[in-house]
């Protein structure tokens, strides 16, 4: 019993966060992805462009969490959901960094 109600309190914790990220950004879509024994990754994209993510522990907790925050979700993070993303040079340094070898941004 205890359980269910971590998972049901760890739900509406990352439904607020959901929810705050929405907000900031002027609506938000995501996408569950699961990441092995690290849980399920919600990857969520703004109307504005912006993109973040949170880890559940579960699926279950994921999927609770999109549902308490209203949260669209897509199946894939593909085609027209994928290019809403907006990306700036601070992503693009970093991504060339970490695959050629060169220095982080960090």
């Amino acid at each position: 019993m205890a359980d269910t109600k971590q998972a049901e309190r760890k739900a509406t914790r990352l439904a607020k966060q959901i929810q705050a990220f929405s907000k900031q950004h002027g609506g938000a879509e995501g996408q569950l992805a699961y990441i092995g024994q690290m849980g399920t990754r919600i990857v969520l994209v703004g109307e504005d462009g912006g993109w973040g993510d949170l880890v559940a522990p579960t699926h279950a907790i994921a999927q609770q969490a999109a549902e308490k925050a209203e949260l669209t979700l897509h199946e894939e993070f593909d085609g027209e959901f994928a290019a809403k993303v907006v990306t700036g040079p601070y992503e693009w340094s970093r991504m060339a960094g970490i695959q050629l070898g060169g220095a982080s941004n960090a």
